[in-house]
């Protein structure tokens, strides 16, 4: 398998999430109102899944490893974009967080934006996965070796290895606040 497939196959599990999120919005829209709990699962997959562990990697790993290379001008715009995209996830996902603190502490207008949010999530990642399984994924392979190729999927499978230790970690500091 190549680095890019892992990020690949990723991504399919963010699609589905993002099917079940639509679902959820559809329920919400008719019976005006969620379960705080439920949200609270989407955020933490959000989170941890897609921005720490599949993000991570990009940013951590992929784009490390391409700032060394000589881009394209094209290739390094691309390569900023997603990277402000990953931002723009960070800070729609901390919006539905907050907005979910407010609904679960009484606010019903939070449930608004709660779905403003969810929404905003649904339009979001299949463009930026697309952006990347179709162009930019493709385009950076060409700057590495398949040595270099293989090494990154090493050091994928390792980053992933630490995950489940930080998780855990920060789900032990929260609860010892």
């Amino acid at each position: 398998m190549q680095a890019r497939g892992q990020l690949m196959i990723e991504h399919r599990l963010i699609e589905q999430m993002i099917m079940v999120i639509r679902n959820l919005l559809s329920g919400i829209e008719s019976k005006r109102e969620v379960d705080p709990a439920l949200i609270d699962t989407i955020i933490d997959f959000i989170r941890v899944y897609a921005d720490k562990t599949h993000h991570g990697k990009e940013e951590d790993i992929l784009f490390r490893k391409l700032d060394d290379k000589q881009l394209t001008a094209e290739d390094r715009q691309v390569m900023e974009n997603l990277i402000e995209e990953h931002v723009f996830g960070r800070k729609t996902s901390e919006a539905l967080a907050k907005a979910n603190a407010r609904y679960r502490d009484g606010d019903d207008a939070a449930l608004k934006d709660i779905a403003a949010n969810l929404q905003t999530l649904t339009e979001f990642y299949p463009r930026h996965i697309e952006e990347e399984d179709k162009v930019f994924f493709p385009s950076s392979r060409g700057y590495f070796t398949d040595e270099e190729d293989q090494a990154m999927l090493a050091e994928f499978r390792e980053f992933d290895g630490k995950m489940i230790h930080e998780k855990y970690k920060s789900v032990f500091e929260e609860l010892n606040k």
